[in-house]
């Protein structure tokens, strides 16, 4: 952020293939990358240690909260279908120099299908807290225009701050 001092999302919106989602809630975790690992000992190895294996990651979910059942929430249910979300949010910060505000684009595209589906509750003057779980297949994080992080499970693409981290696997095999 250029030296800004970054502080909060100042806004954000949620979009299912470019059409902007109202129902959803005003809390979204992104999702978390988890290495798949292996074991590794042996000669000249004093007990062992775990390795990542760069590229591979377990299951990815997503879960996206909805205040209550509207279409939105249906929209992105069909399991035949693929699931094509973007946040879009605005980041807050504050400038070192001067102590203005200053705000930085930031972009997550997430692709992926159904996995399960919570109705929710039925309570009066309460929200129902319905919930969309996806299968993550394709995750894209991008700051200011920058590609910070693009992960594509099934295409062997996984770039971390630009830098293509499976160009000499994908060489090879």
């Amino acid at each position: 952020m250029n030296g800004n001092i970054p502080e909060v999302i100042n806004a954000f919106n949620a979009y299912n293939n470019g059409n902007k989602m109202i129902g959803v809630t005003d809390s979204v975790t992104l999702p978390t990358l988890e290495a798949i690992t292996e074991e590794v000992r042996g000669a000249g190895i004093l007990g062992s240690y775990e390795t990542s294996i760069p590229g591979h990651y377990s299951s990815i979910s997503q879960d996206v909260p909805f205040r209550i059942l509207d279409e939105d929430i249906f929209k992105i249910m069909n399991p035949n279908e693929p699931v094509d979300l973007t946040f879009r949010a605005s980041e807050q910060s504050t400038v070192k120099a001067t102590g203005a505000l200053d705000y930085t684009s930031m972009r997550v595209v997430e692709r992926g299908r159904l996995k399960s589906f919570t109705p929710g509750k039925l309570e009066q003057g309460k929200q129902m807290d319905a919930t969309v779980t996806l299968e993550i297949l394709y995750l894209l994080v991008e700051i200011d225009g920058k590609t910070m992080l693009e992960y594509d499970k099934l295409n062997s693409v996984f770039v971390i701050d630009g830098v293509d981290v499976l160009a000499k696997v994908r060489s090879f095999s």
